[in-house]
């Protein structure tokens, strides 16, 4: 059969599944004819013979059947779909493809920082659904709350800093909390949940160098790097324009004069 499929077909790929196929199905074939050749010595163990196979192809398939079972449980219980961004088995990914064995995704993060593509196609395997916990980044509720520090030294204006920083974000985020309002409230009725802010706050905290004053908003999940970089952009603009009021601090550190050493030698 894999001398005639190897003239038969063309297409090297095709040819290779086919010939493994046919291979692997022969071995399980003589090896049941065999088994059965050795052991059976009446009709009636045929049943404890195939009962025994059975069990045998069962265990030995477990992944396989898992797989198959966890892409019914993916398709009727909707835990993700395409185009949803999840991290699953500790891999993080856009998903953009789902069949009967695996879930193939395009990766993010690893090398590259942010949820930037690293450009490496994983394929995860369906079984894995029941394995351990889905985090999803666009069901239900596509957008994230993220947070970013600005530092400043203990000679600014706190106020005038923190005024930059709230007109900034609600005006560069005004989009993003009036669309995530109603999905919000939908999340709030449908689970048991608290309800949260979501306009953008400031928390401030005091260091032995600096003042860090912690920015927390809410953005699109696919637009983090995006939304962070054009506010740290328009907030550092901003501080600039204080001329002086506001200065950014930077790590410091103190350098002790060494003392004068007064040595005499007698002779």
């Amino acid at each position: 059969m894999r001398k005639l499929l190897k003239k038969r077909i063309s297409d090297v790929s095709i040819r290779y599944k086919a010939q493994k196929g046919v291979e692997v199905f022969g071995y399980l074939l003589i090896g049941l004819l065999i088994l059965i050749s050795f052991t059976v010595e009446n009709i009636e163990n045929y049943t404890v013979i195939i009962g025994l196979f059975t069990a045998g192809i069962t265990f030995t398939l477990q992944e396989l059947i898992l797989s198959i079972a966890g892409s019914f449980y993916i398709f009727f219980v909707r835990v993700y779909k395409p185009g949803d961004r999840i991290e699953i088995n500790g891999i993080k990914g856009d998903v953009i493809d789902i069949d009967s064995i695996y879930t193939t995704m395009m990766e993010i993060g690893e090398w590259v920082s942010s949820d930037n593509y690293s450009g490496r196609i994983v394929k995860i395997s369906n079984a894995f659904v029941f394995k351990g916990p889905i985090k999803n980044y666009s069901m239900d509720f596509p957008f994230v709350w993220d947070e970013l520090d600005i530092l400043i030294t203990y000679d600014s204006d706190v106020e005038l800093t923190k005024k930059i920083m709230l007109d900034t974000a609600t005006k560069l985020l005004s989009e993003y909390t009036e669309s995530s309002l109603e999905k919000w409230e939908e999340m709030v009725a449908h689970y048991y949940i608290e309800n949260a802010r979501l306009e953008p706050t400031l928390a401030l905290r005091l260091t032995d160098n600096w003042i860090a004053i912690n920015l927390r908003y809410i953005t699109d999940y696919k637009l983090r790097r995006a939304t962070k970089n054009n506010l740290y952009y328009q907030i550092s603009q901003a501080v600039l324009g204080t001329y002086g009021k506001v200065t950014l601090a930077s790590t410091t550190l103190q350098l002790l004069k060494v003392p004068e050493l007064d040595i005499n030698i007698k002779k």
